[in-house]
């Protein structure tokens, strides 16, 4: 039988009585957790399992997404905590500085990224830029993305990996037509 949760209660970190009414049914283990992606945090049904394996649906809108410790209630009665998993992300920086005597490598190098840009989008390839950094996340396997990043051949560009934590989540941009 499935779990049902459509009666979002709260977030644990911001109500106090939600804290500790989890801590004292965590000494019965009479409440659910489940395990998300960052991905799946946006959506608006979500269908997963419990730690305990018990089938779990989550409905809510599609206007917010979940967050680390948001609770909701069955339909059932009982308790089911979110945790949202790490989430590991394509970093891309540059590793040389640019500089200004080089007026036509530089030229080169812009135009290179904005091609870049454009096939990333066109991959439907989600993006953010923050501090410098373009973060790629990761929705196909990351040797495709490497590839395709790479056939560019932009001089002095470095492709790397964060795992980002619940807290540190970055909320990519889609792209549509």
């Amino acid at each position: 039988m499935i779990e049902l949760a459509e009666t979002y209660l709260g977030n644990i970190t911001e109500n106090a009585s939600l804290s500790k009414r989890i801590e004292k049914l965590s000494l019965q283990e009479d409440y659910l957790e489940v395990y998300l992606s960052q991905t799946d945090s946006g959506k608006g049904r979500i269908h997963t399992h419990s730690t305990s394996g018990i089938e779990v649906g989550i409905v809510k809108s599609r206007d917010w997404s979940l967050r680390e410790g948001d609770i909701f209630e069955t339909q059932q009665g009982k308790l089911l905590l979110v945790h949202l998993q790490e989430q590991k992300v394509m970093v891309l920086t540059f590793i040389e500085p640019v500089s200004d005597a080089a007026k036509e490598a530089l030229h080169q190098r812009a135009i290179d990224l904005i091609h870049l840009g454009h096939v990333l989008g066109n991959h439907h390839w989600p993006i953010i830029i923050e501090d410098g950094k373009l973060y790629v996340e990761l929705v196909v396997d990351a040797e495709v993305i490497e590839a395709t990043i790479r056939h560019f051949a932009i001089p002095g560009l470095d492709i790397g990996y964060e795992r980002l934590s619940p807290q540190e989540h970055l909320t990519f941009s889609e792209h549509a037509h």
